[in-house]
Protein backbone atom coordinates (compact mmCIF):
# COMPACT_ATOMS: atom_id res chain seq x y z
CA UNK A 1 0.00 0.00 0.00
CA UNK A 2 1.33 3.42 -0.89
CA UNK A 3 1.58 5.83 2.00
CA UNK A 4 0.77 8.84 -0.19
CA UNK A 5 -2.94 8.06 -0.65
CA UNK A 6 -3.99 8.06 3.02
CA UNK A 7 -1.57 10.92 3.76
CA UNK A 8 -3.13 13.13 1.08
CA UNK A 9 -6.62 12.22 2.29
CA UNK A 10 -5.59 13.05 5.86
CA UNK A 11 -4.20 16.43 4.74
CA UNK A 12 -7.46 17.21 2.93
CA UNK A 13 -9.52 16.21 5.98
CA UNK A 14 -7.32 18.25 8.30
CA UNK A 15 -7.43 21.34 6.06
CA UNK A 16 -11.22 21.07 5.77
CA UNK A 17 -11.49 20.83 9.55
CA UNK A 18 -9.11 23.74 10.06
CA UNK A 19 -11.15 25.88 7.65
CA UNK A 20 -14.30 24.93 9.54
CA UNK A 21 -12.80 25.92 12.88
CA UNK A 22 -11.51 29.26 11.60
CA UNK A 23 -14.42 30.28 9.37
CA UNK A 24 -17.57 29.02 11.09
CA UNK A 25 -19.51 30.85 13.76
CA UNK A 26 -21.86 28.08 14.81
CA UNK A 27 -20.50 26.10 17.74
CA UNK A 28 -21.89 22.77 16.51
CA UNK A 29 -20.11 23.17 13.17
CA UNK A 30 -16.88 24.04 14.97
CA UNK A 31 -17.16 20.85 17.03
CA UNK A 32 -17.74 18.86 13.84
CA UNK A 33 -14.66 20.48 12.31
CA UNK A 34 -12.56 19.50 15.31
CA UNK A 35 -13.79 15.93 14.85
CA UNK A 36 -12.67 16.05 11.20
CA UNK A 37 -9.22 17.13 12.34
CA UNK A 38 -9.05 14.29 14.87
CA UNK A 39 -10.12 11.80 12.21
CA UNK A 40 -7.30 13.02 9.98
CA UNK A 41 -4.86 12.31 12.80
CA UNK A 42 -6.41 8.86 13.28
CA UNK A 43 -6.02 8.12 9.58
CA UNK A 44 -2.34 9.07 9.75
CA UNK A 45 -1.79 6.91 12.82
CA UNK A 46 -3.30 3.83 11.19
CA UNK A 47 -1.59 4.45 7.83
CA UNK A 48 1.84 4.77 9.40
CA UNK A 49 1.16 1.75 11.59
CA UNK A 50 0.46 -0.34 8.48
CA UNK A 51 3.36 1.17 6.53
CA UNK A 52 5.90 0.52 9.29
CA UNK A 53 4.49 -3.01 9.88
CA UNK A 54 4.55 -2.50 13.62
CA UNK A 55 4.08 -5.78 15.49
CA UNK A 56 2.64 -4.05 18.55
CA UNK A 57 0.13 -2.06 16.48
CA UNK A 58 0.81 1.03 18.54
CA UNK A 59 -0.73 3.29 15.88
CA UNK A 60 -4.03 1.46 16.14
CA UNK A 61 -3.89 1.55 19.93
CA UNK A 62 -3.31 5.31 19.87
CA UNK A 63 -6.19 5.63 17.41
CA UNK A 64 -8.54 3.90 19.84
CA UNK A 65 -7.35 6.19 22.61
CA UNK A 66 -7.94 9.24 20.37
CA UNK A 67 -11.44 8.02 19.51
CA UNK A 68 -12.26 7.67 23.21
CA UNK A 69 -10.95 11.17 23.95
CA UNK A 70 -12.89 12.58 20.98
CA UNK A 71 -16.11 10.95 22.21
CA UNK A 72 -15.68 12.49 25.65
CA UNK A 73 -14.81 15.85 24.10
CA UNK A 74 -17.87 15.90 21.87
CA UNK A 75 -20.14 14.85 24.73
CA UNK A 76 -18.95 17.62 27.04
CA UNK A 77 -18.75 20.16 24.22
CA UNK A 78 -22.28 19.41 23.04
CA UNK A 79 -23.59 19.70 26.59
CA UNK A 80 -21.94 23.11 26.95
CA UNK A 81 -23.29 24.27 23.58
CA UNK A 82 -26.82 23.15 24.47
CA UNK A 83 -26.62 24.93 27.82
CA UNK A 84 -25.41 28.13 26.15
CA UNK A 85 -28.15 27.86 23.52
CA UNK A 86 -30.78 27.36 26.21
CA UNK A 87 -29.59 30.41 28.15
CA UNK A 88 -28.73 32.71 25.23
CA UNK A 89 -30.99 31.55 22.39
CA UNK A 90 -28.04 31.33 19.99
CA UNK A 91 -24.94 29.20 19.58
CA UNK A 92 -23.00 31.93 17.77
CA UNK A 93 -19.37 31.81 18.89
CA UNK A 94 -18.84 35.54 18.43
CA UNK A 95 -21.53 36.24 21.02
CA UNK A 96 -19.91 33.96 23.60
CA UNK A 97 -17.42 36.69 24.46
CA UNK A 98 -20.28 38.35 26.31
CA UNK A 99 -20.28 35.52 28.85
CA UNK A 100 -17.28 36.92 30.69
CA UNK A 101 -18.09 38.82 33.84
CA UNK A 102 -16.80 42.35 34.13
CA UNK A 103 -14.69 43.03 37.23
CA UNK A 104 -16.56 46.27 38.00
CA UNK A 105 -20.02 44.66 37.78
CA UNK A 106 -20.87 46.43 34.51
CA UNK A 107 -22.78 44.80 31.69
CA UNK A 108 -21.24 44.23 28.23
CA UNK A 109 -22.58 47.59 27.01
CA UNK A 110 -21.23 49.46 30.06
CA UNK A 111 -24.43 49.82 32.11
CA UNK A 112 -23.95 48.89 35.76
CA UNK A 113 -25.88 45.88 37.02
CA UNK A 114 -27.98 46.16 40.18
CA UNK A 115 -26.87 44.28 43.25
CA UNK A 116 -28.97 41.10 43.24
CA UNK A 117 -28.20 40.25 46.88
CA UNK A 118 -29.59 43.57 48.09
CA UNK A 119 -32.76 43.09 46.02
CA UNK A 120 -33.27 39.56 47.27
CA UNK A 121 -33.10 40.61 50.93
CA UNK A 122 -35.31 43.68 50.53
Amino acid sequence: MHLAYPAVLAVLLFCTGLYGVLARRNAILVLMSVELMLNAVNLNLVAFDVWLRDTLHSGQALTLFTIAIAAAEIGIGLAIVLLVYRNRGSSDIDRLRDLAERPDGADADGTPQPDTKAEATA
